[in-house]
């Protein structure tokens, strides 16, 4: 089975602050906010939600396939994707753009502010999703406005069965656009507070996103997260990762492992833990691409994890 994963292909710039924004940002004068933040630490990374995405189900062995538009600085991702066997026949080169890219500044209390400046992704509508083949089921992942409603709508008029995961793309829709999308979606995924915004534009409930969807799944840190289906709730714990290193990019290892979980047809029970771990796994280690383990070793830490296997 081959995942056509529809979404952004960027640069990482991620800095670390070493101190917490709350000491230096005052609740009172929010509206005139003027502030600098000193970041000795500095890394550029391969990310993107398509390109970590693909580089997770990778590494879990599925087949992704990303489709992206990238821009004239994209020889040095292509090859890592090229070292990682990831296809990107899919992936398209404006030479008049630059490849998106995310400054990301993180501080100690793993919070995040981030600047993102979309570049060639915003051309991402040039990509059809009928022009593939093999495709059996699909996601749409932040990407260029007019890409996202479009590639939707193919999944939908295809037939192909995709995950919405609206994500950082949520400030360009509106409710009825979010209406739209979770009517054709089978699966919506998203954290606890992206969840809350759908609420409030779309004034649909939790039982009346379900019923439009095959599950609503939820994410809540630490927390772990909810699989809505069926009209239950299925609780899935948090992995515990050994240490908190980086938590950039791991929505993304979760929804790979949502993925594989439904390219391989496991019950939600054990497609929620596969994507909680991806996300423990990920944390760990700085970067959204830096990460491996062999098969072996992850049956072995779900079964730590767990108490069970896969």
């Amino acid at each position: 089975m081959t995942a056509l994963i529809c979404g952004s292909i960027a640069y990482d710039n991620i800095m670390v602050f070493h101190d917490r924004f709350k000491n230096h940002i005052l609740p009172d004068k929010v509206h005139v906010l003027s502030v600098s933040f000193l970041v000795p630490e500095m890394r550029k990374e391969f990310g993107g939600c398509a390109g970590n995405i693909a580089y997770n189900l990778k590494l879990l062995g599925g087949d992704p396939l990303p489709m992206a538009t990238v821009g004239k600085d994209f020889p040095r991702y292509g090859a890592w994707m090229d070292e990682c066997d990831i296809n990107r026949r899919h992936v398209s080169i404006i030479d008049s753009e630059f490849t998106a890219q995310a400054f990301i500044t993180t501080d100690l209390d793993a919070n995040q502010i981030t600047a993102f400046h979309p570049g060639a992704m915003n051309m991402s509508h040039l990509n059809d999703v009928t022009e593939t083949e093999g495709i059996t089921i699909g996601m749409v992942s932040p990407d260029g406005r007019e890409g996202m409603i479009q590639h939707a709508s193919q999944f939908a008029d295809a037939g192909i069965p995709f995950i919405f995961d609206p994500s950082q793309g949520l400030p360009m829709f509106d409710g009825d656009d979010l209406r739209r999308f979770i009517d054709q979606a089978t699966w919506l995924a998203v954290n606890d507070y992206e969840w809350e915004l759908i609420r409030d534009r779309t004034g649909l409930s939790e039982s009346e996103t379900q019923e439009m969807l095959s599950a609503l799944i939820i994410t809540r840190g630490a927390k772990g997260s909810e699989i809505h289906t069926g009209g239950k709730c299925i609780e899935i714990p948090a992995a515990k990762p050994a240490e908190t290193a980086d938590p950039t990019g791991c929505g993304d290892a979760y929804r790979a492992g949502l993925l594989y979980g439904l390219m391989n047809e496991l019950d939600w029970e054990t497609t929620g833990r596969v994507a909680s771990l991806m996300g423990a796994i990920k944390i760990e280690c700085h970067g959204t691409q830096n990460h491996r383990f062999q098969w072996s070793d992850f049956e072995a830490r779900f079964e730590e994890s767990f108490g069970r296997s896969i």
